[in-house]
């Protein structure tokens, strides 16, 4: 998927699965932003797993509500190369990159 955007690949900062994107679903509103801009094909959205909807507080659940129940999933992390396109594409602020 990289040879798509050739210019973002080059940013790249590491080798796959080094670093992960990591979402906070308390403040993602599924806005889909960094599904386009991952040269990795790293993000889904789609409507926030029934677990983990629960394990959010009251207030983060009414949000989510208002916000249609998405919310961004990472299933192929693993591709992850660090550029950061992500985070800095987030409006909520929701994505980190930790080491794994």
């Amino acid at each position: 998927m990289g040879s798509v955007f050739p210019m973002q690949a080059a940013n790249c900062k590491q080798p796959p699965g080094m670093i992960v994107p990591v979402v906070n679903l308390g403040r993602c509103e599924g806005k889909a932003d960094c599904v386009p801009v991952c040269p990795e094909n790293v993000f889904e959205v789609r409507r926030i797993d029934d677990a983990d909807f629960a394990a959010l507080g009251f207030l983060n659940r009414m949000k989510l509500r208002v916000h249609g129940m998405q919310v961004a999933y990472t299933p192929n992390a693993d591709a992850c190369r660090a550029c950061g396109l992500c985070v800095k594409a987030c409006p909520e602020h929701a994505i980190t990159l930790r080491r794994r």
